[in-house]
């Protein structure tokens, strides 16, 4: 067994065989044909003796397919045992319990957006887990996507050059409004950190930390944003609930659409 530390410093024990098991079937999800042994456990880091001895527990199990022919294995219908379940599934139902551990480990309200392909933020839930003073919005509340804390990570996911950029900026109306460059700064700066803050903008003296979730193809599908009351929390407070909310979406965005956390982009990409 392996200790290891997570993010709030809260010594975990994992089983390294069950990690090593994951990761090889998140491997075949993904891949686009039946692999080898030797191609898996180059993509996966694990042992070759490792990879070959997991690969055929897996398909004694009847997770994974073995082809004698091509000696390559794939993913096999016994994995439809533990999907099934979850395909009917609210997706609201599947994320709550992740934003509900950031509201209580960050003592903050956070809303779970929607982002939808007509341009807007949809709020379609929201939690507060412990007893604290906060703010409230009504499920339903629409935005437009480039607004806010998670508008700028939305922006940053889109990797706009500044004219685009501008010209959605301008179409923005803000209870305090940012500069075009300070608001291209932080679009900038949500690239590189994976979250982003609105300090005042959107709603006077209200603190809003976002980030975004995004699906295999790089494009935001939802926003969590954590808000309160300005002043409540000290900027590395913030800087924190930023880091909590970008693990809490890179999480999601794993277990929903399959991606792992991106590379981060060149800040000069995004304008």
């Amino acid at each position: 067994m392996q200790k290891n530390d997570d993010a709030a410093g809260n010594p975990k024990t994992f089983v390294g065989a069950v990690s090593n098991a994951v990761c090889i079937l998140r491997y075949l999800a993904h891949a686009p044909a039946p692999a080898g042994v030797a191609q898996i456990a180059r993509a996966t880091h694990v042992n070759t003796s490792t990879c070959f001895n997991i690969l055929r527990t897996l398909a004694a199990e009847g997770l994974v397919d073995f082809d004698e022919t091509g000696k390559t294995y794939g993913l096999a219908m016994g994995v439809l045992e533990f999907a099934l379940p979850l395909l009917a599934a609210d997706p609201v139902d599947l994320i709550r319990p992740v934003i509900s551990d950031v509201s209580r480990g960050q003592d903050t309200l956070v809303a779970l957006w929607k982002i939808t392909a007509f341009e807007r933020l949809v709020l379609i839930d929201r939690v507060v887990e412990n007893r604290i003073v906060h703010i409230d919005m009504q499920l339903g509340t629409r935005l437009p996507s480039f607004i806010g804390a998670v508008g700028r990570c939305v922006a940053a996911s889109r990797a706009l050059g500044e004219l685009e950029l501008r010209r959605k900026f301008q179409e923005l109306r803000w209870s305090q409004p940012p500069g075009f460059d300070q608001y291209a700064a932080e679009v900038r700066q949500a690239n590189i950190d994976g979250y982003a803050f609105d300090l005042g903008n959107l709603y006077r003296a209200i603190d809003i930390v976002g980030a975004v979730v995004c699906d295999h193809s790089g494009a935001a599908r939802f926003g969590l944003s954590a808000i309160g009351i300005a002043g409540m929390k000290s900027p590395d407070q913030l800087h924190e609930v930023g880091r909590s909310l970008r693990q809490a979406a890179e999480r999601i965005s794993l277990n929903l659409f399959g991606r792992k956390a991106a590379v981060v982009r060149e800040a000069a990409a995004v304008v």
